[in-house]
């Protein structure tokens, strides 16, 4: 068998016994899970799961790192923006590139997505997640800033961060009605307009203006 043939075949289990974490992690829990279920689940047997991971925590572990590697790379198309760059997508109507490809990575991804993000997922994602997307996307946005900050750094950072995944989570738990360059241009507004805008409790005339 061909290097690319057996490349294929690893990738095509791993994602058997992805899916088959997600099922089962939607149905129960991550804690109520045994690797009796995942290779039921799988319909592989115990070895070829062993072949790949040492129990269900190593998979949880690199599924999420997948992710997170994955993320990040797509977030990484952010450092060869100017600041110009946001403005001229935006008086467009249009959300940043890399922003629509976030999202369509996440829906690619949805239903792993989902689940480790939703209740009976792992909290210790949702803080790695933080803070790759701080890493990679509010750090590059702040450094293009030529004003100073109104806030500290570090409050900025958990607002915006925060709010993201909000939005985030609420595309994935509603079905994810929108298409990815429909949610994102939402996630650019809500960035750039600020939720007092975004809100609609102050007109663009009232922007520059503190209200009483």
């Amino acid at each position: 068998m061909s290097l690319n043939n057996t490349d294929r075949r690893i990738r095509r289990t791993k994602q058997m016994i992805r899916d088959a974490l997600t099922e089962l992690m939607e149905d129960v829990g991550f804690d109520a899970i045994t690797v009796r279920d995942l290779t039921e689940k799988a319909d592989i047997n115990r070895g070829t799961f062993y072949l790949h991971y040492k129990d269900k925590f190593d998979l949880l572990e690199q599924c999420e790192r997948e992710v997170l590697d994955e993320l990040a790379q797509v977030q990484g198309h952010v450092e060869g923006l100017q600041l110009e760059n946001f403005y001229e997508h935006f008086n467009r109507g249009e959300p940043l590139p890399f922003i629509v490809k976030l999202f369509e990575y996440l829906k690619e991804n949805g239903a792993f997505m989902r689940v480790i993000l939703g209740p009976k997922g792992d909290p210790l994602f949702q803080v790695k997640l933080k803070e790759m997307l701080a890493e990679h996307l509010l750090k590059h946005m702040v450094k293009k800033a030529r004003i100073e900050m109104a806030v500290p750094f570090d409050y900025f950072k958990a607002y915006v961060i925060s709010a993201h995944l909000g939005v985030i989570q609420e595309w994935l738990f509603s079905g994810m009605k929108e298409s990815p360059k429909e949610i994102a241009m939402t996630a650019f507004k809500l960035t750039f307009l600020g939720p007092r805008r975004a809100a609609g409790l102050i007109s663009d005339e009232q922007n520059e203006k503190t209200s009483p």
